[in-house]
């Protein structure tokens, strides 16, 4: 029986090690992790120095990729067999504090620790930029996916044909503004990191995918107009299945579930055996994000379109070796005291 009334180092590794294997935009990873000795409380920052001014003046994807370390976080301190207890945007004196994670205590007797393969999909996660088979995913897979969503806070919807048709338009027609956008595309490119560089943010080149064929599928063109970076193009699935993810309100903290109900969403395609991928390019522009929003809703703000399906596993991304640095032995280290 577990005696231990605060979380070892071991546990607290184990933890952190879950939270840093979320995804982030453009793997900027701006998030930093902070113990407080006297509390045990286990504070989420952002990290300024590693955001987009371009493709995200409003911190908005920075707060949906915080929100999906947050539940890693969560996930691994119930896998480990501690409760614990989360608040967003605890204290605003210090905007940069996006979340405390405090663990309660241990998992008691009557406590349903979640599936453990949710856990284990933490690290089999990986964004594919492969083109898929077009294998419809079966109605309860999705069903669960969007449940996943709705316990975390936020909404999931699968449009049909004509629904994805327009979306996909959206994203293309963002694509298309981003490419003509020389600031944007450098913006972009910094975050490209070149085959065996000992880099532990941004995208490898080797983690690329190629562009469609057919031009149905509007992937991200990372390599701007680099002839030397590009990759031949393939064929990509004729039937795209997409996942719009939205909440019914626009505020950081619905951002920041958003980005938890996104890892939730991932995890358990993952958990099914799903390939996904994330298209983030109509979130970009106002107009367009407006524009990807559901008809049939009222109130819906978009984050995410999720593709999803079966094909080939993604190539990894580097993660930077994550700490917890205790805030009060030096609260001004890093400067988040003023973020």
């Amino acid at each position: 029986m577990r005696t231990q009334t605060v979380p070892d180092a071991a546990t607290l590794e184990s933890l952190l090690a879950a939270a840093v294997a979320a995804p982030s935009i453009h793997n900027t990873q701006p998030w930093r992790f902070r113990l407080d000795p006297d509390s045990q409380v286990l504070e989420v920052h952002s990290a300024p120095e590693r955001t987009l001014p371009l493709a995200d003046p409003t911190h908005r994807a920075q707060y949906l990729s915080v929100g999906a370390a947050v539940f890693n976080l969560r996930l691994a301190a119930v896998h480990q067999g501690w409760r614990p207890e989360v608040r967003l945007l605890p204290d605003p004196h210090h905007p940069g504090l996006l979340a405390a994670v405090r663990l309660t205590g241990p998992l008691g007797a009557d406590d349903q620790p979640p599936d453990p393969g949710l856990y284990d999909a933490i690290a089999r996660r990986h964004t594919s930029r492969m083109p898929f088979t077009g294998r419809p995913v079966p109605e309860p897979i999705v069903a669960e996916m969007t449940a996943a969503a709705h316990a975390a806070g936020a909404r999931l919807d699968v449009p049909d044909i004509a629904g994805t048709r327009r979306l996909l338009r959206l994203t293309a027609a963002a694509e298309a503004r981003n490419h003509a956008h020389p600031e944007r595309i450098a913006e972009t490119r910094t975050w490209i990191t070149a085959p065996g560089a000992d880099v532990p943010y941004g995208i490898p080149v080797t983690a690329l995918g190629p562009p469609d064929a057919a031009t149905r599928m509007p992937m991200r063109d990372f390599t701007g107009a680099l002839p030397a970076l590009r990759l031949p193009a393939l064929w990509f699935e004729r039937h795209v299945q997409l996942a719009v993810l939205w909440t019914p309100h626009d505020r950081r903290e619905d951002w920041l579930r958003a980005g938890q109900a996104l890892q939730y969403v991932l995890l358990t395609a993952t958990a099914h055996g799903l390939r996904t991928s994330l298209l983030h390019q109509a979130m970009e522009w106002p107009d367009l994000r407006a524009a990807t929003a559901l008809p049939r809703h009222k109130r819906c703000h978009p984050h995410m379109l999720i593709r999803f399906g079966y094909g080939p596993d993604g190539a990894g991304t580097p993660r930077a070796p994550g700490h917890f640095a205790a805030r009060r032995a030096a609260p001004h280290a890093t400067g988040t005291e003023t973020d």
